[in-house]
């Protein structure tokens, strides 16, 4: 499992939600700009990853299991 993985399941559910990012952020309680591409990486270059309650909120917003979820990170 790598950052990228992590980060392209996020934008895996938001399309099949039929959401952009920012609105899955808003459906999951988060700032809308929480899932923004620029907000992934600091300015830095060290990857941000989402936590593990943001993921949490995702899974949840999606009705996702752990196992589905972790079928999205590839």
């Amino acid at each position: 499992m790598t950052h990228s993985h992590i980060w392209a399941a996020i934008d895996q559910i938001a399309v099949q939600m039929g959401l952009s990012c920012s609105g899955l952020a808003k459906a999951c309680g988060l700032d809308p700009t929480a899932f923004n591409k620029s907000k992934r990486v600091s300015k830095y270059g060290k990857p941000h990853w989402p936590s593990g309650n943001t993921l949490s909120k995702v899974a949840a917003f999606a009705k996702l299991s752990p196992e589905e979820f972790g079928r999205f990170v590839h």
